[in-house]
């Protein structure tokens, strides 16, 4: 008699998408996250009277962070923002219920462990562009990489901050009737 298998993580309702999936649309919206810079510093130069892009340049950068923070808060605690619901990706909390505002924020501050160390190295050394860039991508390959020893697959900052990357294709929702009567041709 033929034993029933249990289920296994593929079949899961909280799978976690594929590295591959969850890396492009980590570039997609880097991508999208262009508008959101461009109009943030449009807005911050406009009332601050920053004639030159190096002028306040802290200051617009803290302004930048909390822009972000609350893009992608408010995006996280609706459960995706336009990138993540292009690549069918969601985020939830451990038990796959939608994340609270506190808890997408404590994800949007963790996630910067994506950038801030090797930025901080480059700081501190002193180090060109070309080379900080290198270190930078080296960092993000191995943050990404590390995920592959996580048990659920996810994100350092996401096993961290309680939350998880879950594989969520849309409902179709209902498809439009042709008409039956067809247009005139001329």
């Amino acid at each position: 008699m033929s034993q029933i298998a249990s289920p296994t993580p593929a079949s899961s309702p909280l799978m976690a998408p594929s590295l591959t999936r969850r890396m492009a649309c980590w570039l997609y919206e880097g991508m999208l996250m262009f508008g959101v810079v461009f109009i943030a510093g449009y807005l911050f130069s406009t009332l601050t009277q920053t004639r030159n892009a190096l002028d306040n340049r802290h200051l617009q950068q803290a302004f930048l962070f909390v822009v972000f923070g609350i893009y992608f808060t408010w995006f996280w605690a609706k459960g995706q923002t336009l990138a993540m619901k292009t690549w069918d990706i969601r985020v939830v909390d451990a038990q796959g219920k939608a994340l609270t505002q506190a808890r997408a924020l404590w994800r949007y501050v963790l996630s910067w462990l994506w950038l801030l160390p090797p930025l901080a190295l480059g700081g501190l050394y002193g180090l060109p562009g070309g080379e900080l860039t290198v270190i930078v991508m080296g960092w993000v390959l191995v943050w990404a990489l590390l995920s592959r020893f996580h048990t659920q697959r996810q994100f350092l900052h996401d096993a961290l901050a309680g939350t998880r990357l879950v594989h969520h294709k849309q409902p179709e929702g209902p498809k439009r009737r042709r008409s039956a009567v067809s247009a005139p041709t001329p």
